[in-house]
């Protein structure tokens, strides 16, 4: 072979084609895909007794690449280690370094890094390779290590008291424990009557009424909790004159967004998208691993999609500001101070989420993208163009109308100066489109024409959905980037959680793991215990804090407690409980064994006889349209509710479980919610403490 030869691996066989085009003939090169080497699924794989060293293998099927790999890097004259810009990628270009035995010779072997799949960003990463950073290899290291003694540990528990296959996860844990709290919580809360009051009022020489909405008496706010009250401030109300004491005028801005991270880029397309966190990830790969445009070829249309950073390189700057100037006019320019700071401190510093070239707008490559990618690759380049764009300006007009001692407000804005809602809107920017009537001030004449009361309750938290669990996993420091979709995942394919309508719901399964959890690994399920490991393996990454040291002190305490659930859980066995359900196929009496989505009964015949049918679980309630018994029931998803046995003849449901106590208030039934009950029937809203006695 004529020429020096030099090597380049990619993650990614996706990349090979491109990559291999913007160096030229001068190299070769070749993909990983993805880890070749981790720790076994036979056992631990951690020398505990040797200062907790992994014990690393060839991962099945790899041998192949592994074999070619080796080849190729003998024949090369340097070899470029060209894995992710993250902590998984070092560590993946650590261990192709051992496992191509470069680590003999460190001076044929470099690390190479881009943030995106450009010609520019590739030849500008060959000219600042690197040595392997030892301190993101070890943070990697150490993750792999900690979820490992955890899942290792835990599930054969898990798999001995409950069921075969199940799993307990350091993240996921956590992120099961916060989804059943939230709904422990919106199970006990108990809504609260409150009531809005409005008045429209006719302006002399207008047709279109104004609308006022009760505030209080004078500047005193005032809640009006009850029908009686609100007749009551109607009644004080009759014949008053309504006159207008002020009427202000103001400016408010509305900041720019921040360019998109992983987190609420998953956010926020599931709210405007409604994609899956794991959805999103795979297409936003495809986005940046590159599309094939015609005349361009493989083009990487985004940046690395793993960063928790907002920070925007000096040329994505600038291109953008000369796309806005060109399009939109030098007033929608962000200010320059916006301008990203140490823009240049480091080579290879992650930025936010961007479009790779602004100019390849997404309606100019629509067709050679499909639907979902589009969809993406738009929200991307909008978000981005509007974090570089100017903030939003509205007038806004508040006017205070007093009628006898109760004061009335209105207030309306309209924007002056759209800026970057030009190209970008999301929830929060939904503002009240009111218009008022032109000319309005304290002279205005008023005349009285109706009353609005209307009836309201307060409302529990919402259920999770992905993107707000994502949102409160990111604020509590729990899990990084790279961790959310995979966590979200995993409890829902282990059936802990299921998914109906974008909100997520705990299963019974979900429900005994998440108690085991509770109950014998309280500080693995702690949230600001995970937070503070986190932070710690944060540490590990800036060459802070020794890898050793985190599993040192954290694999005792999990093997005491590990010993100490065997012994409490000796008592505890999930064995298969008989029924009085005889086996219409054998004669047996059926068993009641635990599937993905909870209880079903079985033939313990089994696998002779393989008859199954579902397992209605009394509650020791008589259904209060028809007297049989009411049975906990799931839905398709696997969520839990309260059901007649008689359905379809009664069609009794409740997603909250009745009591056998009546209501004194109205008679009707009523349901527990955390230690008090409360009639099923809102209007009545009669609440009262559930009797220690009440077992049902």
């Amino acid at each position: 072979m004529a020429g020096s030869k030099k090597l380049l691996i990619v993650e990614s066989p996706t990349k090979v084609k491109s990559i291999k085009k913007f160096l030229g003939s001068g190299y070769e090169v070749a993909a990983s895909n993805g880890h070749v080497r981790d720790l076994p699924k036979s056992q631990m794989g951690i020398d505990i007794e040797h200062d907790y060293e992994p014990k690393y293998i060839t991962i099945r099927g790899k041998g192949d690449i592994l074999a070619n790999l080796r080849k190729l890097a003998k024949k090369a004259d340097h070899v470029y280690l060209a894995t992710d810009p993250d902590r998984e990628g070092e560590a993946i270009s650590w261990h192709l370094m051992t496992a191509l035995k470069l680590e003999d010779d460190p001076g044929k072997v470099s690390r190479v890094t881009f943030n995106e799949i450009t010609k520019n960003a590739v030849k500008e990463a060959m000219k600042h390779p690197r040595k392997i950073d030892m301190n993101l290899v070890d943070a990697q290291q150490a993750r792999r290590v900690l979820d490992r003694m955890v899942g290792y540990e835990i599930s054969p528990l898990l798999w001995s008291k409950i069921k075969r296959g199940l799993s307990a996860g350091r993240v996921q844990s956590v992120a099961l424990r916060i989804i059943c709290d939230r709904e422990a919580e919106i199970e006990a809360f108990i809504p609260k009557e409150y009531w809005s009051l409005d008045v429209s009022l006719k302006i002399e020489g207008e047709k279109k009424p104004l609308v006022a909405h009760y505030y209080g008496e004078g500047d005193t706010k005032k809640e009006i909790g009850s029908r009686e009250e609100v007749e009551k401030i109607m009644e004080s109300l009759d014949k008053a004159d309504y006159k207008i004491v002020s009427v202000k005028k103001g400016e408010r801005t509305k900041k720019s967004p921040l360019p998109f991270t992983t987190s609420t880029l998953q956010q926020e397309a599931s709210r405007a998208l409604n994609f899956s966190t794991q959805k999103t990830m795979r297409i936003a790969q495809q986005l940046y691993e590159g599309i094939e445009i015609k005349g361009s070829g493989s083009v990487g249309l985004i940046t690395y999609l793993r960063t928790d950073s907002t920070r925007i390189s000096e040329v994505a700057q600038d291109m953008a500001s000369d796309y806005i100037k060109e399009n939109f006019g030098e007033e929608y320019l962000i200010e320059s101070e916006n301008k990203s700071k140490n823009a240049s401190k480091i080579q290879d510093a992650h930025e936010a989420i961007r479009p790779t070239d602004v100019s390849k707008t997404p309606v100019a490559i629509k067709e050679y993208l499909s639907r979902d990618q589009f969809r993406l690759y738009q929200l991307i380049w909008r978000r981005f163009m509007a974090s570089r764009m100017a903030p939003a300006r509205y007038e806004t007009t508040s006017v205070k109308i007093d009628a006898g001692k109760h004061r009335f407000t209105v207030s309306a804005s309209r924007i002056v100066f759209d800026g970057f809602m030009n190209v970008y809107t999301d929830e929060d920017d939904q503002i009240d489109k009111k218009t008022l009537a032109k000319g309005i001030d304290e002279d205005t004449k008023l005349s009285f024409e109706e009353f609005e009361p209307e009836q309201h309750f307060t409302m529990p938290k919402p259920h999770y959905t992905e993107a707000s669990l994502v949102h409160d996993l990111e604020q509590l420091g729990i899990g990084r980037p790279s961790t959310y979709a995979p966590t979200i995942t995993t409890i829902l394919a282990r059936h802990y959680v299921t998914k109906e309508n974008k909100n997520l719901y705990v299963t019974e399964l979900g429900e005994i793991v998440n108690k085991v959890m509770k109950d014998e690994f309280s500080s693995i399920v702690n949230v600001n215990f995970t937070a503070n490991l986190e932070t710690l393996l944060d540490g590990v990454a800036e060459g802070t804090v020794k890898w050793k040291t985190i599993i040192e002190n954290f694999y005792p305490d999990l093997d005491d407690a590990v010993k100490k659930a065997e012994k409490e859980l000796e008592k505890v066995t999930i064995a298969d409980e008989e029924t009085d359900v005889i086996c219409e196929s054998c004669g047996r009496n059926m068993v009641i064994k635990y599937g993905p989505h909870g209880k079903f009964l079985a033939c313990p015949g089994f696998p002779e006889c393989k008859n199954t049918k579902p397992y209605f679980e009394k509650i020791g309630v008589p259904c209060p349209k028809c007297g049989k018994d009411i049975v906990i029931k799931k839905t398709k998803k696997g969520r839990r509710y309260y059901g007649c046995i008689d359905n379809p003849e009664c069609d009794f449901m409740s997603w909250q479980k009745p009591s056998k106590i009546k209501c004194q208030k109205c008679g009707g039934y009523m349901v527990e919610k955390g230690n008090k009950l409360v009639c099923a029937d809102q209007e009545c809203g009669f609440v009262c403490d559930k009797p220690s006695e009440d077992n049902n």
